[in-house]
């Protein structure tokens, strides 16, 4: 199943990119498998700041509107 692949991928990572990396290489269903080693790995180291700015900047608007929005609730 994903979700032990996805756990082990993210246990090994020595970065977050590397859980990335690591869930692609298996194959598969690897988006969901990335899904879920990225969001365990962003806990263990988070997300590095460059690539969090590259996707935000690849979002719609409207979708970064939303964000904002969920974030200023939370605050």
């Amino acid at each position: 199943g994903s979700v032990p692949q996805a756990i082990i991928c993210a246990l090994e990572a020595t970065d977050f990119e590397d859980a990335i990396r690591n869930a692609i290489s298996i194959g598969g269903d690897s988006d969901t498998i990335a899904a879920i080693a990225g969001s365990i790995a962003e806990a263990r180291f988070s997300i590095p700041e460059d690539l969090a700015l590259l996707a935000w900047a690849r979002l719609p608007a409207e979708m970064r509107r939303i964000i904002e929005l969920f974030y200023a609730r939370l605050a």
